[in-house]
């Protein structure tokens, strides 16, 4: 649990307060003059200031710096308003400069010597000890936090930076494989244009299909192409590799590779197939490619299944497994996913999709994509019902 930074500040100075206030109720029992109410509210005006020492530590530190000075004057016991001043000299070094806190920690080592000169106790050796080593160990305590939250920053900022870069890099591949897809529906358009325009005359009906294939081809495309830019506006994209686009047909492929590679997998098609677009296609195959790589590398041995499931409306794929055989160590999912888990969440995001990553209840890893259908599948047989 969490605490806001002013309420954790808080519960510091109200203990700190206890801790004065019953020392102080020992100041006769010490040989000092017992606390009056002038002196109890020195005590509160020495602690409670401290609930806002991360906010202004050096306007603090002097607050309670005077207010101690003036406890000394009085002739009360100087250890009951220690607390306060040592805590305050801590902060600012913790939070500001080095310059200002070697001047605060003078401070309380002066304030300290002060004491020691009214009370008179005859080991001021003892006390210039106190004054120089007290200031010193806060000090250094209080530089050594300020490093380790500086370097904390600088990491979280590097870490922040790496998971960008990531994220982009993952967007550019998708981004040269939607390449490929749009490619593919401009070159169908191209050539249903000729036939349409050659059977024009001849032959209505032909060029009607023609026709209808091009309203098709060029909605699927322009679907695509609004999805690529919206990545490619994030970052420029290098020239595409060319490589062709794998789709659904060659998930059998897939599963027999990772056959070979010692993981028993079984596809399974429920529902009734039907024509997706290829950039669908293509983000179902990299989600099982993803998930059977992680199996390969993670769990080896183990048995798998991946499920392409048509459903109404939507497909959804699953792969899951029974996790590392006996004898080899369990794999978290952070180790799992990877920078993979970056790029199955940007291809679902990318086509108003979901994805579920976890370990399963029932034991093993599992990895569930589901994805809305487009209008253009729709109209071609996504009346599906289960």
């Amino acid at each position: 649990m969490r605490l806001h930074p002013l309420a954790a500040d808080g519960l510091i100075a109200a203990a700190l307060t206890t801790v004065a206030v019953l020392l102080g109720t020992e100041a006769v029992a010490q040989g000092w003059p017992a606390l009056d109410p002038p002196a109890w509210t020195l005590v509160a005006l020495l602690t409670l200031p401290l609930v806002l020492r991360t906010r202004a530590p050096v306007t603090v530190c002097l607050a309670v710096h005077a207010c101690w000075a003036v406890y000394v004057t009085l002739d009360y016991w100087p250890v009951v308003g220690s607390f306060g001043p040592m805590l305050a000299v801590y902060t600012v070094a913790s939070l500001r400069p080095t310059r200002t806190a070697a001047a605060c920690a003078a401070l309380l080592a002066g304030v300290w010597i002060y004491a020691g000169l009214r009370s008179d106790t005859g080991s001021m050796a003892s006390v210039a000890g106190q004054a120089v080593g007290f200031p010193l160990v806060l000090w250094r305590f209080g530089y050594v936090a300020r490093r380790t939250g500086e370097l904390t920053l600088r990491l979280r900022a590097e870490q922040a930076d790496r998971a960008r870069r990531e994220v982009a890099e993952e967007r550019v591949r998708i981004a040269r494989e939607l390449h490929d897809v749009v490619a593919h529906h401009i070159a169908v358009i191209n050539v249903q244009a000729g036939l349409a325009r050659f059977v024009f005359r001849s032959d209505a009906r032909t060029a009607r299909g023609a026709l209808d294939t091009i309203e098709g081809a060029s909605g699927e495309a322009l679907a695509e192409l609004r999805r690529m830019l919206g990545l490619l506006r994030a970052d420029g994209v290098q020239g595409a590799d060319g490589a062709p686009a794998p789709g659904l047909d060659q998930l059998d492929e897939m599963v027999t590779r990772v056959r070979t590679g010692g993981v028993g997998v079984e596809l399974r098609v429920t529902g009734t197939p039907r024509p997706l677009p290829p950039g669908v296609q293509l983000c179902v195959y990299r989600v099982v490619q993803e998930a059977l790589t992680n199996v390969l590398k993670h769990a080896p041995g183990t048995e798998a299944a991946v499920e392409l499931a048509y459903r109404a409306g939507e497909v959804t794929v699953s792969v899951t497994d029974d996790g590392p055989v006996e004898g080899l160590d369990p794999v978290t999912p952070a180790e799992r996913g990877g920078h993979g888990l970056i790029g199955m969440r940007e291809r679902a995001k990318l086509y108003g999709g979901t994805i579920v990553v976890g370990p399963r209840s029932e034991g093993g890893f599992g990895v569930r994509l589901t994805l809305p259908t487009p209008v253009q599948a729709a109209r071609r047989g996504d009346a599906v019902r289960e």
